[in-house]
C-alpha cells in the first residue's frame, strides 16, 4: 500500500484545526472539501506495496476499504456458483460462500510467477434475511422486486448478515499453509411501514438496489425505505470496517506467530 505513508499535497491537504475553528464570514468563502489523512496503522503499514485482493466486485465494499487506507486493492472476484443450500442457517450460509470465495482465489493466485503470491485476501458475502427466515439475495426482476421490497415494509423488521474472510499465507510449510480468520456480522433493519407502494415502485424504477442482496443501498436513496437500524450501518452496506480491521491485525498477526513457532521447531530439531 504504497500510497499509505505519501505526502499529502498541501492543496490537497486537510484543513488545520485553527482555520476550521475560525468562524466563517459573510464574505469568506466556504472551505473546499478535502479528504482526510489516511490512518496511520502498524497493520495497514505493514501491506504498504504488496499484493491485497478483493475477492468481490462489490464497488461498495472497495469504497469501503478505501476508506480505511486500502486503496491499491486488486480486485478478483470468485466465479464458482453459490451454490450453497438455502436451508442453512443465515450465519451458515454467508460463512460458508464468503469461505469459498476466499479460498478460491488463493489457490488461484498462490503461485502467480508474475505477482507473487498475495499477502491478503478479503472477502464477504451478505444477505437478507426476511422475519419469516427467508434468505433474500438479489432480485431477479422488476416483478420481484417490487414485491421484495413490499414485504419487507410490511412485515416489519429484516436481519442483515455479512460474513468476512481473511487469508494470509505462512511462510513457512505449516500445514495448511495459510492463516485463515472469519466472522459473522448481524444488523437489524426496520423498513418505515409509512413507505407507500408508489415510493417502492418509483425507487425500484432507479435500479439502485437491483444488484444488492434484499433489493435496496442504505447508503444511497434507499435510505428513504429505512425508519432505523440496530447494529453496523457498513454491515449493511456490504462491509462491516471494524470487524474487517480487526480480522486482517488477527490473520497478519497469526501468520508472525506460525513462521515463529515454525522456526523455533526448527532450532529445538
Amino acid at each position: 500500500m504504497s500510497d499509505l505513508k505519501q505526502a499529502v499535497p498541501p492543496d490537497e491537504a486537510p484543513p488545520s484545526y485553527e482555520a476550521a475553528a475560525k468562524p466563517v464570514t459573510a464574505s469568506a468563502k466556504p472551505l473546499p472539501l478535502r479528504a482526510p489523512l489516511p490512518l496511520d496503522l502498524p497493520v495497514l503499514n505493514a501491506l504498504r506495496g504488496k499484493r491485497v485482493i478483493l475477492a468481490s466486485a462489490s464497488p461498495r465494499r472497495k469504497q469501503l476499504l478505501a476508506q480505511i487506507g486500502l486503496t491499491n486493492l486488486e480486485v478478483i472476484p470468485s466465479t464458482v456458483p453459490e451454490a450453497f443450500p438455502k436451508s442453512l442457517s443465515p450465519f451458515e450460509y454467508v460463512l460458508q460462500t464468503a469461505t469459498q470465495k476466499a479460498t478460491t482465489i488463493y489457490a488461484a493466485e498462490l503461485n502467480n510467477t508474475r505477482l507473487g503470491e498475495p499477502a491478503l485476501i478479503i472477502a464477504a458475502d451478505t444477505v437478507v434475511v426476511s422475519l419469516l427466515g427467508q434468505i433474500l439475495e438479489k432480485p431477479r426482476s422488476e416483478a420481484q422486486h417490487i414485491a421484495m421490497l413490499k414485504s419487507l415494509r410490511d412485515t416489519g423488521s429484516h436481519k442483515v448478515f455479512t460474513a468476512v474472510v481473511v487469508m494470509a499465507p505462512l511462510e513457512s510449510a505449516q500445514d495448511p499453509g495459510y492463516a485463515l480468520q472469519s466472522s459473522v456480522e448481524e444488523t437489524t433493519v426496520r423498513f418505515d411501514k409509512e413507505v407507500t407502494d408508489d415510493m417502492i415502485v418509483a425507487y425500484v424504477k432507479t435500479r439502485e438496489g437491483a444488484d444488492k442482496a434484499g433489493g435496496y443501498g442504505i447508503q444511497g436513496i434507499g435510505a428513504i425505505l429505512v425508519e432505523k437500524i440496530d447494529g453496523s450501518f457498513d454491515n449493511v452496506v456490504g462491509l462491516p470496517l471494524r470487524v474487517t480491521l480487526r480480522l486482517i491485525e488477527k490473520v497478519l498477526d497469526e501468520a508472525v506467530d506460525e513462521e515463529f513457532t515454525a522456526f523455533e521447531d526448527e532450532e529445538e530439531s
